[in-house]
């Protein structure tokens, strides 16, 4: 193990000479500091801590030579603004400085995350896997100590406000496709699909569990301890007034949170319910890699399903709230989510809109849901052959409109649900099962038992148990 104390006290050295530079930012840029004479002590202490051989990340060629970069030790550790404060009089920790930096320069490369901002409002303290994601809320002192220098927050104008993010939910993952990167430039993939349909399993359980609207509001690039990427502009906010004690008013800016709020009470239901979601998630996409053909479009069927349902969520931003210009092209994607689970690769093209809409309907309990479902059914199926080709919907009053888009979601919503808790896993298809208890035979222990038992042991939120 090398010895840090070199590196640490070249870095409260160099802080030290800081006093003496110009106080303008543009005249000590990075740039302009890595020239300054100094800086070498600092970069030779680096390569005494924190040799090549062990973190390749923070070097690059320079006429021939490895040596660290001074755009990584400067910029992506911080030391750079660091060292600017105090050339502006800034009260900086040289300290926890020093000590921030040389646990950059010396710990592993940290792995690459992604984290997904969500609406919503939960406890805090909330940590739920989903499968390899993980829906976590963190304080304002914990989103800070994942930055290279903590102690520089608070101290840089126009810096992101943590508290506006303390208890907000995140999901979060590792990135096995990314490899850290300590040099401080950007990086940006603008290929593939929208967050929400790229994360859709980690978020669909989520979606099942609460009949309101749940969005992504933003997506960050995380090292831990070596860069959050969180921006002001990518978190929404609103004002809210307050009245103090002295009956004055004051606006303060908060997070919006949407709908989406789970109670300290629930936190238990919502941890069993996504853990066995995840699990009958994950055993439909095992099929994936089958070498049998319906376990396979199974798990491609679901996938297109829950990326279209999760795709109009993210463009409904409450129960009526929808923008009136795409309306129609969410209902299309709650019909083809429909479409996509309720159908048979064994079935043929005549009559798929009753077998859709006899089977959507079998997977509810009572009489009366059954009828009601082959009804909007009925109705959704018919208005999308007519968007499709087309044809003008019917002219509805705009609330009616999204009365019914509320309804259709709800809906998709439940039959989602539904078929993962009856779906089989093996190359058996759950279509003729349906048919069948539409039909009136095998319907209690096939269908009516599966989903009281699940309902029983794990329900969603908008499941009330006696």
């Amino acid at each position: 193990m090398e010895d840090t104390s070199p590196l640490r006290q070249a870095v409260l050295a160099w802080l030290e000479q800081a006093r003496d530079l110009p106080s303008i930012p543009q005249a000590i840029t990075d740039v302009a500091l890595s020239t300054q004479p100094e800086f070498d002590a600092v970069i030779n202490a680096v390569m005494g801590a924190a040799p090549k051989s062990e973190h390749r990340d923070l070097y690059g060629k320079a006429d021939g030579d490895w040596v660290p970069r001074w755009s990584t030790l400067l910029g992506g550790s911080g030391l750079g603004d660091a060292t600017r404060l105090v050339a502006q009089g800034a009260t900086v920790s040289a300290e926890e400085v020093a000590d921030s930096f040389v646990a950059f320069c010396t710990a592993p490369a940290p792995a690459v995350e992604d984290w997904l901002l969500l609406t919503g409002d939960l406890p805090e303290g909330t940590r739920i896997p989903l499968g390899r994601y993980t829906l976590q809320t963190f304080t304002a002192d914990e989103l800070m100590q994942l930055s290279p220098m903590p102690a520089l927050y608070d101290l840089q104008p126009g810096g992101l406000d943590l508290r506006l993010l303390a208890g907000a939910p995140f999901v979060h993952a590792p990135d096995p496709d990314r490899a850290s990167d300590r040099s401080g430039a950007p990086w940006s993939d603008f290929t593939g699909p929208r967050p929400e349909a790229w994360h859709w399993r980690a978020l669909l359980p989520l979606i099942l569990w609460s009949p309101e609207p749940l969005h992504v509001d933003a997506v960050f690039d995380v090292e831990r301890g070596r860069e959050f990427g969180l921006h002001q502009n990518h978190v929404p906010t609103t004002f809210q007034i307050y009245e103090d004690h002295d009956g004055r008013h004051e606006e303060v800016e908060v997070r919006e949170i949407g709908s989406f709020y789970i109670t300290r009470a629930e936190l238990p239901r919502l941890q069993a319910f996504c853990t066995a979601v995840t699990a009958k998630i994950d055993a439909v996409m095992d099929g994936t890699t089958s070498s049998r053909r319906l376990p396979r479009r199974r798990a491609l069927r679901l996938e297109r399903a829950a990326r279209h349902l999760l795709q109009a969520h993210q463009r409904t931003r409450s129960d009526y709230s929808v923008w009136e210009q795409e309306a129609d092209e969410l209902h299309l994607d709650y019909v083809i989510a429909l479409e996509a689970l309720m159908v048979s690769p064994n079935d043929k093209h005549e009559g798929i809109s009753e077998r859709i809409r006899s089977r959507a309907a079998a997977l509810f309990l009572t009489p009366s849901a059954r009828e009601c479902v082959e009804s909007r059914v009925q109705e959704a199926y018919s208005a999308r052959s007519k968007y499709v080709h087309g044809d003008v919907l019917k002219d509805q009053e705009e609330t009616e409109k999204l009365a019914d888009l509320r309804d259709l979601r709800l809906l998709v919503r439940q039959v989602v649900l539904r078929w993962l808790v009856l779906t089989p896993y093996d190359t058996e298809d759950l279509a003729p099962r349906l048919d069948a208890a539409a039909d009136g035979t095998s319907r209690e222990r096939a269908i009516d038992e599966p989903l009281r038992a699940f309902f029983q042991e794990t329900p969603p939120q908008d499941v009330i148990r006696a």
